[in-house]
């Protein structure tokens, strides 16, 4: 069957340090529903216009989380998803993805009561999200934020 080439959307693995049962920082996910199925996903969202991509990633983490952080402007790696669109069509898209580090959590978003938001260990973020590739970025997440920060 013919399939489309990919359409490009920009998602952000919000995360934050916390400190395991041994005293240890590790990283957690802020995890997010979606409005229309209700799954565990993160924030993402289509180009817009100009905007550098890390740039719309970062954008999306404030409207769909009330997060505010610092974004990084190299992809930490991207996962493809079939999006459904409201009359059926599954469309295929390639999400890329930039980690941002949550400094600040808003009171007040654009979706805030939209969506629920829960912070959670990579390896249950791994689980709880459908996408494959998604999931392998998110188990792999503590050991490659080892490796950038020595």
């Amino acid at each position: 069957m013919f399939r489309r080439p990919p359409r490009q959307q920009f998602g952000a693995i919000c995360y934050r340090w916390s400190e395991d049962a041994n005293g240890s920082a590790q990283p957690e996910v802020l995890l997010i529903t979606s409005r229309d199925t209700g799954r565990w996903v993160i924030p993402k969202g289509w180009p817009m216009g100009n905007k550098k991509s890390h740039a719309v990633a970062e954008r999306e983490a404030y409207e769909e989380a009330g997060v505010k952080g610092k974004v990084s402007k190299e992809a930490f790696g991207s996962y493809l998803y079939d999006k459904v669109m409201p009359e059926g069509i599954a469309m295929p898209c390639e999400v890329k993805v930039f980690l941002l580090e949550v400094r600040e959590l808003k009171d007040d978003y654009p979706e805030k009561g939209t969506r629920r938001l829960e912070w959670v260990p990579c390896a249950e973020a791994a689980r709880r999200v459908r996408e494959p590739q998604l999931q392998e970025l998110l188990k792999t997440m503590p050991q490659r934020l080892a490796k950038r920060s020595s």
